[in-house]
């Protein structure tokens, strides 16, 4: 036991401080990584079964050693960090001596006890990462400290109390996530009286003792459980229908300019019909016998049956007197939209127009066809869906 037995101070307090930074870490991991667990999870209670033997000079390691039997219970923290509480006692062998050569031997049925607090770094987990399941096999750093008890026979000493530190480490085999079978070697310090002169020096082999158990652990609950941070294929997937909306959006806007441009184009051609001055059509002539009126239906153009007498009464006046001419001005109603007004009423006239050619028989070169727009000549809105069929 070289190793064990050269452990000193500063050695520990650097153990303390991995235990700590490992805690800090897997912590920050589990954040990410795992679930956060509550703090009725994740704990097991185990028993442990072994000896113990003193280390100091003279001693025999296997001679002097006696049985020794334990439990614990243990919270674990993260993958890499648990804390717990365990007891342990040692057996009388003791007694199985002959005085004087034994005259300390107890008068119980023990010989020593030990209740402490301790922490563990899972060192598999530390460096190589959870992988979401228990390891079949782990290999712990432990080291706590608590209250140590020797018991004597009243003719020779008081039993003896002192504050102890221990150290060890735990090799676990996992057979699942409920249980766990562990073999512990560790070494336990009597620190009553460490510092007091330089023959009791903190970690002094001649007040220690090394113990190994065997044990068997259950652990309540599934342990820690992953938590899935990236599915790529999801990842990708929303990506495609964010940028799809993106498109529908800039598609949604560029449609909304378009309409917006639109009808602030249709507000100025309103604002400028609004503001030009009504146009009146005064007929030169006053002779009734020379002008003829066609009427329309709302939003059309198509001559019906009772409006052809008007175009035949022009055309025969026009086979009547083969020198004459007919001016042909077409209008529409104010309703609706002034761009559609504009082409109803040229093609109000161009009706009449046709009906004279391809009806009568009247030479094009005769007539002349001429849309005027929204018409105004008539205090009746309805009047105006008209062609005005001017003779000369």
């Amino acid at each position: 036991m070289p190793i064990l037995s050269t452990l000193n101070k500063t050695k520990m307090k650097k153990l303390f401080l991995i235990a700590i930074a490992a805690a800090g870490m897997m912590t920050a991991q589990a954040q990410q990584a795992l679930e956060a667990p509550s703090f009725f999870s994740n704990w097991s209670i185990g028993v442990e079964g072994g000896g113990i033997t003193p280390l100091y000079d003279g001693s025999s390691f296997i001679g002097d050693m006696r049985g020794a039997f334990g439990i614990h219970v243990q919270k674990q923290v993260s993958p890499v960090f648990g804390v717990g509480v365990e007891a342990y006692t040692g057996v009388n062998t003791s007694s199985w001596k002959s005085a004087p050569a034994y005259p300390a031997k107890s008068k119980t049925a023990l010989d020593n006890s030990y209740v402490g607090a301790y922490g563990t770094v899972n060192l598999m987990n530390l460096f190589g990462g959870y992988n979401c399941a228990p390891r079949p096999f782990e290999i712990e750093v432990q080291a706590g400290a608590g209250w140590g008890h020797d018991y004597y026979t009243e003719n020779t000493a008081k039993d003896h109390n002192y504050f102890a530190t221990k150290a060890g480490l735990n090799f676990n085999f996992n057979v699942n996530r409920h249980l766990t079978l562990s073999l512990k070697p560790a070494v336990t310090w009597d620190m009553s009286d460490a510092g007091v002169s330089q023959s009791s020096a903190a970690y002094n082999k001649e007040k220690a003792a090394f113990s190994i158990f065997a044990g068997v652990a259950y652990k309540f609950g599934d342990g820690f459980q992953c938590v899935d941070t990236k599915n790529q294929a999801e990842i990708d997937a929303l990506n495609a229908q964010i940028n799809a909306l993106r498109a529908d959006l800039a598609a949604c806007n560029a449609a909304t300019a378009a309409a917006a441009a639109t009808a602030a184009d249709l507000a100025n051609q309103l604002q400028a019909c609004q503001n030009r001055k009504p146009e009146v059509i005064k007929e030169v002539s006053n002779n009734l016998q020379s002008v003829r009126y066609i009427f329309y239906k709302v939003g059309s153009s198509v001559i019906t049956a009772d409006q052809m007498p008007n175009v035949e009464m022009v055309a025969s006046y026009m086979k009547n007197h083969k020198d004459s001419k007919v001016v042909i001005k077409g209008y529409a109603s104010q309703d609706g939209n002034l761009d559609f007004n504009i082409k109803l009423a040229q093609a109000r006239a161009e009706s009449v127009k046709n009906a004279l050619i391809n009806k009568y028989g009247i030479k094009a070169d005769r007539i002349k066809a001429e849309g005027e727009g929204i018409g105004h000549m008539f205090t009746e809105n309805d009047w105006n869906r008209v062609s005005i069929c001017t003779l000369d």
